[in-house]
């Protein structure tokens, strides 16, 4: 199959060349048209799957490694949901398993985690460069025809892009040229920039697919620190013993608080609720539980000294129990402030990375009682974020809150202040459902009713607005408004009036502070304003119409 002078295989290698210079300007241009001055929808996903399947034609060195054939699935998987519902932790996770695909397929194994992370770093620091290095690998190719048109190439780029950039600066700076320029069919509006720009963009990530830059396969060796060493000075089996015996002192006291106040639930002393006293400490907490596992990682690495000590591993695993009790007491304090307030997005975040951040400890006090290395450290983690940002993309944890919140909210029955509409607002269609539920309710005062009305007409109507766009249409957008529809038949709710709220906040009016008595001196208000008790401020905002309104996600924290 291959001469002498192997003119087969590099022409073979010319025409791989050609076709994915040609698949990557297709893509190029079907993205621009697709997307530019567009809506987004399950063309996201479509267009996903396509550049996908580019990519595995154009280099079948995808598909023949089993670790690359298991991110491409992963890729594929991520790209079905974006078909579903388009979202951006959906889009990354498809990149990152994309680009990860492309990388696999000339490694040998895959080893760990934290190496493939630098690796993944170095592609998307080089990919944008990687086409001048081809046009520089083009231009040395020997044979006349690929010599020629490197040259060629090489020759046109400094004349076209100069002359470019002479014409744009004599255009801001004459007129004539401007007016002149503006009439060729607006070639240089502003969409038109936009369109090269973002097929630019989609060409260089396409790119970094099929023609990798080599840089990126041999970063990353040794990454990750030999076993059996210590990293700090100083630390010996004493130190890391009396470090842990007093760690697990003072773990005691706060879990011992913890047992007493938040678990029993007795009185909290003095004026101090349980909401307060459950929100001032979960952030903390999670950084103390963070600590800890850092500092079991940095002084008990396997076939260290201090690892095979028996007494240190029962301190360790003592110490590692009375973590996880502090985060399950974290996640006990937020889900007692999200019943005494609401349920926001950002809140089920905070739970979802708390139980991550359990099970990390787990997974340390396995590794030193295992005797596991710190790659299967890495890996186990990593596999355990990717689990649960998978199923994040699958599920609408924006529905999830408004329904909680239409559930427990004071004004209809719960234990939580009164509904926010203005945050269901900002959820948008991911409230519809809710809202249709609200209105169904029995109970609900009118003037919150009729609030649910307005605000589900403009969000139902916005939805079939972007439904009715092709380019717009998604597949969990169309389930919702299916079922919207069929609720409003079946309950024979109105197709429209109720009370739209503005929920853009303005400023208060502040009144002007009355004067002091006259007849006290200045020692005498000092005494009159001490016994003066000081009001908490109640958990509200204005809004639009200046109603008092529960505060927002971004403003109870």
């Amino acid at each position: 199959m291959v001469d002498t002078d192997g003119k087969p295989r590099r022409a073979l290698r010319n025409w791989s060349f050609l076709a994915k210079l040609i698949g990557a300007l297709a893509l190029a241009g079907v993205a621009q048209e697709l997307f530019v001055m567009q809506r987004g929808g399950s063309t996201i996903g479509g267009f996903a799957l396509l550049l996908l399947v580019a990519a595995v034609l154009l280099r079948p060195l995808l598909w023949r490694n089993r670790a690359s054939r298991a991110a491409l699935a992963a890729a594929a998987f991520f790209a079905l949901v974006l078909v579903a519902d388009p979202g951006l932790l959906a889009l990354s996770l498809y990149w990152t398993m994309l680009s990860l695909a492309a990388l696999l397929c000339r490694a040998e194994r895959f080893g760990d985690g934290w190496r493939w992370t630098h690796r993944m770093v170095v592609h998307g620091m080089f990919s944008p460069f990687a086409p001048l290095r081809d046009l520089a690998i083009l231009n040395r190719t020997r044979g006349r025809r690929a010599g020629s048109l490197g040259r060629i190439v090489a020759a046109l780029v400094i004349p076209v892009l100069g002359s470019l950039l002479f014409i744009a600066l004599f255009a801001a700076a004459n007129p004539l040229i401007s007016d002149f320029l503006n009439r060729i069919d607006a070639t240089f509006s502003e969409e038109a920039f936009a369109r090269i720009i973002f097929a630019g963009l989609i060409f260089l990530a396409f790119w970094s697919l099929v023609r990798p830059p080599r840089g990126s396969f041999g970063v990353g060796n040794g990454t990750v620190p030999r076993e059996g060493k210590e990293l700090l000075p100083g630390v010996t089996t004493a130190s890391v013993t009396l470090s842990l015996i007093a760690f697990n002192l003072v773990f005691t006291v706060q879990n011992g608080l913890d047992l007493a106040f938040l678990w029993s639930g007795a009185p909290l002393p003095g004026d101090l609720t349980l909401a307060g006293y459950a929100h001032r400490g979960a952030y903390p907490l999670i950084a103390t539980a963070l600590l800890a596992a850092l500092f079991v990682l940095v002084t008990l690495r396997p076939d260290s000294a201090t690892a095979r000590s028996s007494g240190v591993k029962l301190l360790v695993t003592l110490w590692i129990a009375q973590n996880l009790l502090l985060v399950a007491s974290t996640i006990y304090r937020t889900v007692d402030y999200i019943e005494s307030y609401s349920l926001t997005v950002l809140r089920i975040a905070a739970l979802i990375w708390m139980g991550l951040v359990a099970l990390g400890l787990v997974l340390i006090c396995f590794r030193l009682l295992r005797g596991k290395s710190g790659a299967w450290l890495i890996n186990a983690n990593m596999l355990a974020a990717l689990a649960v940002l998978a199923a994040c993309t699958c599920v609408d944890l924006g529905r999830v809150a408004a329904a909680w919140n239409v559930r427990h909210a004071g004004d209809v029955g719960g234990r939580g202040v009164e509904l926010d509409i203005c945050y269901l607002r900002d959820l948008g269609p991911s409230a519809l459902l809710p809202l249709l539920e609200l209105e169904t309710r029995p109970g609900v005062p009118a003037a919150l009713r009729a609030r649910a009305l307005g605000e589900r007409v403009q969000i139902m109507s916005e939805l079939a607005d972007r439904q009715a766009d092709w380019r717009g249409w998604t597949l969990r957008g169309a389930d919702r408004l299916s079922e919207a529809q069929r609720l409003i038949a079946e309950h024979r709710l109105p197709a429209s009036g109720g009370v739209y709220t503005n929920c853009v906040p303005v400023p208060a009016e502040v009144p002007a502070a009355a004067p002091p008595p006259t007849d006290l001196n200045t020692a005498d208000q000092d005494d009159a304003r001490a016994f003066v008790p000081e009001e908490e401020p109640m958990p509200t905002s204005l809004r639009g119409n200046g109603a008092a309104a529960p505060l927002t996600e971004n403003e109870v924290r």
